[in-house]
Formats: C-alpha cells, sequence, structure tokens
C-alpha cells in the first residue's frame, strides 16, 4: 500500500511496536480472535521484528506500548465497551503471561517499555511523549495492533501533539479485513504517511 516512491523520514525516528501480547494476538490466550487471525494472516509479527532489527541497525529507539491492568481493575472504567470487557473477564493484569510480549518481538536491550493501565492510546497516561521529546525524536512509525482502536488512537494523539506520524500498513491489523481497509484508507492517511515495511526500511538506509 506504500506509493513505490521512497520517501524520507522527517528528523529522528523511534519505532512505537503497540500491544503485540500474547493476550492481545495469541491465539490461545486472546478474547479477540478476529483479531488474532488477521494479525497471522497478514503475517505482521515477522515483518514489525525486521523493521525493528532495522531501528536498532540504525541506532533509533524500538519502544513497546503495553497495556497492563491492576489486579483490582481500579484503574479501568467501565465506560466504553472494551473496558467494561476487560474488567468481566479480568483479562490483562500486570504480571500474568498475558501481558507478556510475544517471544517474536521480545525487547532487547536498548528497547523501551512503555506500559500503561488503562486507556486504549499509548501517548496518555504513560511517559511516552515526554521520552520521545527527551530523544529529539520527530517522527513515530506505528506497528502493531489494533487498527480499530490502539493505532488510530495514536495516529491521532500523536499527530495533534506535532508528531510526523508514519503508518507500515502492512505491519498493523485489525479484527477485520474490510473494517482494516476503511480506516487505513478513509482516516488514516488523512493524519499520516501509509507506506510499507520495506519502505520505512529503505528510508532509514
Amino acid at each position: 500500500m506504500g506509493s513505490g516512491r521512497q520517501f524520507a523520514i522527517k528528523g529522528k525516528a523511534a519505532l512505537v511496536i503497540s500491544e503485540c501480547q500474547r493476550g492481545v494476538i495469541e491465539r490461545e490466550m486472546t478474547p479477540f480472535p478476529g483479531l488474532a487471525n488477521e494479525v497471522e494472516r497478514r503475517g505482521i509479527v515477522s515483518r514489525i521484528a525486521g523493521l525493528a532489527r532495522a531501528f536498532r541497525g540504525a541506532g533509533l529507539p524500538v519502544i513497546h506500548a503495553t497495556a497492563a491492568h491492576r489486579p483490582d481493575f481500579l484503574d479501568v472504567k467501565p465506560n466504553t465497551l472494551i473496558d467494561a470487557l476487560v474488567r468481566k473477564q479480568g483479562t490483562m493484569v500486570a504480571g500474568t503471561p498475558e501481558v507478556d510480549i510475544v517471544s517474536a518481538l521480545a525487547p532487547e536491550p536498548g528497547d523501551i517499555v512503555s506500559e500503561r493501565s488503562s486507556g486504549m492510546i499509548p501517548f496518555l497516561g504513560t511517559s511516552l511523549d515526554a521520552m520521545l521529546r527527551r530523544m529529539d525524536v520527530e517522527t513515530v512509525v506505528l506497528t502493531g495492533v489494533s487498527t480499530n482502536l490502539a493505532i488510530t488512537g495514536c495516529t491521532f494523539a500523536a499527530s495533534e501533539m506535532g508528531y510526523y506520524v508514519v503508518i507500515a500498513e502492512d505491519c498493523i491489523a485489525g479484527a477485520d479485513p474490510e473494517v482494516h481497509e476503511t480506516i487505513v484508507q478513509e482516516q488514516l492517511r488523512m493524519l499520516a504517511r501509509i507506506t510499507t515495511a520495506e519502505e520505512v526500511a529503505e528510508a532509514l538506509a
């Protein structure tokens, strides 16, 4: 879905890997089978892993944006459908295997893990924005899940905060392929550069 033309990343870039955790995208653990199916069908994990290697090789930050809740769920207000489901099902509790990052994307020395206990957006309620600014990052490259929620929310938040946003479209997935396509084409492309993992890696080089 890239343009076919190499593009230049503006300033220093950071890779953000959103919610690639066992309880989110592993078929055996997730309460979202449609999402797990799309992650597998699209093959995003291996592409994200390759992109992470490219960022590390270029000396650029790799950030794992994860979610993990308190055991008593005091940090999760059931004011949305997904938060109500999280509380009802008792999922994604800190310290459980569900919140572990999938093994193929396990953080390496030098990677940053930005954990949040509530909400859908990695930029809100965490130190992510301050961390990026201290590292003089101007562009965030988004990967992971899901197109429906976290990727979209992160795109809006990052662009509003003044970052250039690049989305490696072949490194993200949603619960439904048609919804994914609609969100990317009708919404995300208005705020972000939509490209591929290969194009991002070429731009880094």
